[in-house]
């Protein structure tokens, strides 16, 4: 797991809670706030993903003779 899974995890819950908050006091703006921080985490998420995709795939990639196999 990487930086970017984790920051996306926490902009996740933190966008959650804030458009929680924004619902329940009437505060359309950080509502808002809020659903766009979630959004944020979830891109953040997905880039982590495909980051840990790649350095898996090439981790999995040998070095013989020279030439990957």
């Amino acid at each position: 797991m990487n930086k970017d899974r984790v920051n996306g995890t926490i902009d996740k819950v933190v966008g959650s809670a804030k458009q929680k908050a924004g619902k329940l006091t009437g505060n359309t703006p950080l509502q808002v706030k809020g659903i766009a921080q979630q959004v944020k985490g979830k891109l953040e998420t997905t880039l982590g993903k495909a980051k840990d995709a790649v350095r898996g795939a090439n981790q999995g990639t040998r070095v013989k003779n020279g030439a990957r196999t």
